[in-house]
């Protein structure tokens, strides 16, 4: 988006970049003023959908037209989760949460306090600048968490407590970024209330880690060899290769130079500055998966791995990242992406590859390493121990 641009062809880009996604949804302008425009359910029969306009109250500017495609994409996950409901969209943000007084004389208190967090989130000066905006953030990033609060505190309608808060954050896996937002969501919800979080809030809250019903389900290379047999796809076999043998992120896949697969090259792929943590270096582990996977093509053509928007300026890393988990789930394969870094990172502690290298190659910490495979560390640093002692004591 250059700043010459004509307004119209940067709604025609949106719109095709919407359309590549496989998003109907199409950004109209009436007036001065965007619409979406696209099949929607109906107000009075949510189960019969035919196409409609949503209003955004946008202006018809730069700024609004990027705005408006961020919009168009969330409600298009909302629709394919059949969670759109007009009222998240029709509503003023001040008539969300408004309410009489009688009313809220006989509502519960976890409900009232629920409710005044929105009405405080709205009434921010910083979110009242872009409504249309907030609602996107409100409706994506806030409200499935507190709905899943309100749910999991079932008939219990008191004051909203930090068991609670615990309760509803580990009802999410570890190491999920759904995890992530949760402790966001519930952070802010803990400060409006001026409630003091528990002390183990961060760790618990942390992006990284096992799922504990995980811990030891981990895939062999048996598996990881196997699986790659239920994808029909070469571009999206090669993906999984480059995972289970680079140990990548999900999105690390489409942001790495691969150049030196060849031949002629080192076969240590450089994962790009623009990703999640920065530039990093990557060995392969197993080293002949390379051969193995047919990696050796992406040296030649980069262009084999599956066609996905990977233009900052119109998707995130998240939806870059979120394309390659529906795919995995698409082939039924018995493993996540996630699945395939974890092994990759115990791979190289059974070959005892020093933890701060495997950790810079992972573009994490070295706590985050250790924390996240404490288990297998402790493992091999205490076999390392006793092979030393009886290597001692053969020797005496």
């Amino acid at each position: 988006m250059t700043p010459s641009e004509p307004l119209e062809e940067i709604r025609r880009n949106s719109n095709t970049a919407l359309a590549s996604i496989g998003i109907g949804l199409r950004i109209e302008c009436r007036g001065r003023r965007l619409n979406l425009r696209g099949l929607l359910p109906g107000r009075e029969k949510p189960g019969q959908r035919s196409v409609q306009r949503l209003s955004l109250g946008l202006e018809n500017d730069r700024d609004g037209l990027r705005e408006a495609e961020q919009i168009a994409r969330v409600i298009d996950a909302q629709l394919k989760r059949d969670q759109f409901r007009w009222e998240q969209w029709i509503k003023a943000p001040a008539q969300t949460a408004t309410t009489s007084g009688a009313a809220a004389g006989t509502r519960h208190l976890l409900d009232q306090q629920l409710q005044t967090f929105e009405q405080a989130f709205f009434a921010d000066p910083r979110r009242r600048r872009s409504p249309a905006g907030s609602r996107t953030t409100w409706t994506g990033a806030y409200n499935p968490y507190l709905r899943r609060l309100r749910t999991l505190a079932g008939k219990d309608t008191g004051r909203i407590g930090a068991k609670l808060l615990l309760q509803t954050l580990h009802s999410y896996p570890d190491g999920s970024r759904s995890r992530q937002q949760c402790s966001t969501a519930l952070g802010s919800l803990a400060r409006h209330l001026e409630l003091e979080l528990p002390e183990n809030w961060r760790a618990e809250a942390a992006g990284y880690g096992l799922h504990r019903a995980r811990f030891r389900q981990l895939p062999s290379d048996q598996k990881i060899l196997e699986s790659i047999l239920r994808i029909p796809n070469p571009r999206w076999r090669l993906a999984y290769g480059l995972m289970a043998t680079y140990g990548l992120r999900n999105h690390e896949v489409f942001f790495s130079d691969l150049s030196a697969l060849s031949d002629a090259g080192d076969r240590v792929i450089r994962v790009l500055p623009t990703t999640k943590t920065g530039e990093h270096q990557v060995w392969p582990f197993n080293p002949d998966w390379v051969e193995r996977f047919d990696l050796l093509k992406l040296g030649r053509e980069p262009q084999a791995l599956p066609v996905i928007s990977t233009d900052l300026r119109t998707t995130t890393l998240q939806q870059v990242g979120r394309r390659v988990t529906e795919q995995f789930r698409r082939y039924d394969l018995p493993l996540t992406p996630y699945d395939l870094r974890h092994a990759w990172a115990v791979r190289t502690i059974h070959i005892g590859l020093p933890d701060t290298v495997s950790a810079r190659m992972m573009g994490h910490s070295v706590a985050i390493h250790t924390r996240t495979y404490h288990h297998w560390i402790t493992r091999r640093d205490q076999q390392q121990a006793v092979d030393a002692a009886l290597a001692r004591q053969q020797a005496s």
